[in-house]
């Protein structure tokens, strides 16, 4: 008999619009390298929190919603935590989706994108790229980890055509330097397969996530991007021709 792979996940959603196309089924998987300062979901952090699963449950799970998500023209997402931290669990579920005939998408950061390989990419639609910064001391001490290898993996991605949204959190006095935004519109414009840009405001709806851990928000006293400070950032990317939203 064949052994379904086992995962440790930490819950699944419905959401519309905001991870990828159409309605979809978000699938969060635990466990992530990265230690994000404006992470909204520390409680994803650890993969031993986790529920451990096989790819057959989660499966049945995404059969009940199949016919509401074709109809609705959307699909299943994969994100976390870190999905590329379980390389063959996340990449049975983008497989059998496909099969299934969803629409696949994989939320990233692309710090680990080598453990990606091409089998896993060919089965996924959409990758949601994450890029935190495009300053590398900047990136460091934002997210705990090195720049380099999101922007490669964002290169190969582009080199095997999987189609991309980039999203940027816009964070004031973290990500909202004019020459590393100016930087970072250059890099995106030159990846053909990038769809678009996702500029998103810094929240804290998280905030009470960390105080139930115990464990202290490192940007409480970091104010909201204002209005016209997301919309500017916005603006960058589109005078490089990319749509930006």
């Amino acid at each position: 008999m064949r052994t379904s792979t086992t995962g440790r996940i930490h819950s699944w959603d419905l959401s519309t619009g905001v991870d990828g196309p159409g309605t979809r089924f978000v699938l969060f998987v635990s466990g992530c390298p990265l230690r994000c300062l404006y992470c909204a979901n520390p409680d994803t952090w650890h993969m031993r929190d986790g529920r451990e699963t096989t790819v057959d449950e989660v499966m049945a799970e995404i059969e009940k919603y199949r016919a509401f998500l074709t109809t609705a023209g959307g699909g299943v997402t994969v994100t976390g935590g870190e999905p590329l931290l379980q390389p063959a669990f996340t990449g049975e579920i983008l497989r059998r989706s496909k099969e299934a005939g969803l629409h696949t998408a994989l939320d990233t950061s692309g710090f680990l994108g080598a453990r990606a390989s091409d089998e896993l990419l060919a089965h996924t639609d959409l990758v949601l790229l994450d890029i935190k910064s495009f300053d590398v001391p900047a990136y460091r001490r934002l997210t705990g980890g090195e720049l380099a290898p999101t922007l490669g993996f964002a290169t190969r991605l582009d080199r095997l055509g999987v189609p991309m949204w980039i999203r940027y959190v816009l964070v004031p006095g973290w990500t909202d330097d004019p020459e590393a935004v100016a930087g970072l519109a250059a890099f995106v414009a030159g990846l053909g397969s990038v769809d678009r840009v996702d500029v998103l405001p810094f929240h804290k709806l998280g905030a009470a996530k960390y105080e139930a851990l115990g464990i202290p928000f490192p940007l409480r006293d970091t104010p909201v991007p204002a209005r016209e400070s997301v919309e500017r950032v916005r603006e960058r990317f589109r005078e490089r021709g990319l749509k930006a939203y």
